[in-house]
């Protein structure tokens, strides 16, 4: 049984905060900040309560998002003859599969230095966004293996592992 090369890349975000270790981080920050915002309050510093707890919110909903991050994950499987996205999600999974022969790897700039470039595969007008959550550093280097991997349009290098 011949069995068909492939590279498999699995991109995930850095999450490295456990929900345990989130809502222990959490809780020492409220202790300590209501704590300082009581004292205050108790010498006649009251308007401190309110800050104090909305910057306890901002903290709960960033921490909240953050730990929502580590459902994601995206597979990318490049063969001979296609390559396939699977998207990983807290609700489900998502496939997109392109012609390999005809894909192409994009690397589009931001127009503004505070947005992020975004990683592109591309092939017979339809397109897939990779790797979101990557810093600008990792989507680079994605994006020259991806180009290593799937070669230019109209080119097919061969796979590794492959003779």
């Amino acid at each position: 049984m011949d069995v068909e090369a492939a590279e498999r890349i699995r991109l995930v975000p850095n999450c490295s905060l456990s929900v345990r270790a989130a809502i222990l981080f959490f809780a020492s920050l409220c202790l300590t900040s209501f704590g300082i915002a009581a004292l205050c309050a108790a010498r006649g510093f009251w308007p401190v309560l309110p800050f104090a707890g909305g910057e306890m919110l901002l903290l709960g909903w960033a921490l909240w998002d953050s730990l929502r991050r580590r459902h994601l994950a995206e597979l990318v499987t490049v063969t001979e003859d296609q390559v396939q996205i699977d998207a990983f999600t807290r609700q489900g999974h998502d496939q997109v599969v392109f012609p390999r022969h005809w894909a192409q790897v994009k690397l589009r700039r931001a127009g503004s230095p505070l947005h992020p470039s975004r990683l592109l595969i591309e092939s017979h007008g339809r397109s897939y966004e990779l790797g979101k959550f990557l810093t600008e550093e990792e989507r680079s280097g994605l994006a020259g293996r991806l180009r290593r991997s799937i070669g230019r349009i109209n080119e097919t290098p061969r796979l590794a592992g492959r003779n």
